[in-house]
């Protein structure tokens, strides 16, 4: 076999597991950005809570228990960890979160509050942003994972640190509309 057809079939090679490193490249950087911007509506709603609470607080101090317990959830929350524990922990943030603002319903006064009124419809907005920042990382994921787990791409894939990312399972809450 001539050299010049080894050459080119070792050039097709490394110029194929180029485009395939750079697809998987792109793609690894599209679940990073997914992330990056869930991260920002979490610690928009993580910004938000201590606001929530020092409104209700004003109005239902006796409300002590829900207010320590979402306090509580959200440092929790606010400390990390992998995408499944900040998933569980983001549901039970939300499970808190709802609770409180059903407080609304025992104190006329709080549902009058303009502040309060405010605070809930930041919270919707976060709300929706975050879901679909959820659904856009959850979509780069699936995409990555296809793609490291398809062959040619799985003998590149694991050798040079492409792992499978965690798809973000935090429940989809709705908060109560104004």
């Amino acid at each position: 076999m001539p050299g010049w057809i080894v050459g080119t079939v070792g050039l097709s090679v490394v110029v194929a597991t180029v485009a395939l490193f750079n697809v998987l490249v792109r793609a690894r950087n599209l679940v990073r950005a997914g992330w990056a911007d869930i991260d920002v509506q979490l610690q928009r709603r993580h910004d938000l809570i201590p606001q929530l609470v020092t409104a209700v607080k004003a109005y239902a101090d006796h409300e002590r228990t829900t207010l320590e317990a979402v306090t509580r959830s959200r440092a929790l929350a606010h400390a990390g960890g992998s995408i499944s524990e900040r998933g569980r922990r983001e549901d039970e943030l939300a499970a808190g979160v709802a609770r409180l603002l059903a407080l609304r319903e025992r104190y006329p006064d709080l549902e009058a509050s303009g502040n309060f009124l405010q605070l809930q419809h930041d919270l919707v907005e976060i709300e929706e942003r975050l879901q679909q920042a959820r659904r856009f990382y959850n979509g780069a994921v699936r995409d990555y994972n296809t793609r490291i787990g398809h062959f040619p791409a799985l003998l590149i894939a694991a050798p040079l640190g492409f792992a499978p990312a965690e798809f973000f399972q935090a429940e989809a809450r709705g908060v109560v509309q104004p």
